[in-house]
């Protein structure tokens, strides 16, 4: 058994890990987002890997998917456990929630999102029925309650193409679609993960109201104003996220053992 973490905007890094000495960065599917770390946690084998690459230098479009998960693979994981930084759609997901996502909607476009479009390669249908591994959803459940933090389990996921966030009526047809968080990076991810049978699940955190969800002071003709989404304030809440989300990482690497 071994346990990747992807981590983005949120979990940028991981104390103490070390970096695997000579492993390459190149694939079939041509060059990573960077050379995973790599540190034994509670006697299981732990990699990390940041998506976006060192210092935040590719956005989501732009990130080389297939070459990620595939790489994962060569190193033999089994579990990955994805951290993303969501806006949240519907009331519940207020800003500083932590969301266990059951279901994604996958708005993306132009992405390399399969292993099985090789020239003369028979065609294999994924069952993506369930997008996320519930196995691996209960064991970040329960590391979120052993972190005494609470979290909902029962949303989708709405993937949009970035890198620039959405407007008000891209987040109203959203929800109407029946997507409760929005980020950019879930897909995809789980497809190739499912595609190379390594199990996936996201750890999400909401760090701002998406677009037209949240209430400014101002109004105009008496009618109050949508705030206007605050990255300095998007920043806040993710390093605010970051130590909570060592904590819930910790306990659920725990929980393999069990």
């Amino acid at each position: 058994m071994k346990v990747a973490i992807i981590g983005g905007s949120l979990l940028g890094s991981i104390p103490d890990f070390t970096g695997i000495a000579g492993q390459s960065t190149q694939t079939p599917y041509g060059e990573p987002s960077g050379i995973c770390t790599t540190a034994r946690i509670n006697n299981i084998d732990v990699c990390y890997l940041n998506r976006h690459g060192a210092s935040h230098r590719l956005a989501p479009h732009q990130i080389n998917y297939r070459a990620n998960m595939f790489m994962l693979k060569t190193l033999d994981v089994t579990d990955i456990v994805a951290v993303t930084a969501v806006g949240g759609i519907t009331g519940k997901m207020s800003p500083m929630r932590w969301v266990v996502p059951d279901q994604i909607i996958d708005y993306s476009y132009g992405r390399e999102q399969t292993y099985n479009d090789a020239d003369k390669a028979a065609v294999n249908h994924i069952d993506f029925t369930y997008p996320f591994e519930d196995g691996l959803r209960k064991k970040l459940e329960q590391a979120i309650t052993m972190s005494n933090m609470a979290c909902l389990t029962q949303a989708t996921y709405g993937v949009t193409q970035g890198p620039r966030l959405e407007t008000i009526a891209e987040i109203k047809r959203m929800q109407r679609d029946g997507c409760d968080i929005v980020g950019m990076t879930a897909m995809p991810e789980a497809a190739l993960a499912r595609e190379l049978e390594m199990n996936y699940a996201t750890l999400s955190l909401v760090v701002n109201w998406a677009a037209g969800k949240g209430s400014a002071d101002s109004t105009v003709g008496g009618d109050q104003l949508p705030e206007i989404i605050s990255m300095d304030e998007i920043r806040r809440r993710i390093a605010e996220g970051n130590e909570k989300a060592e904590i819930i990482i910790k306990n659920v690497i725990s929980l393999f053992n069990q």
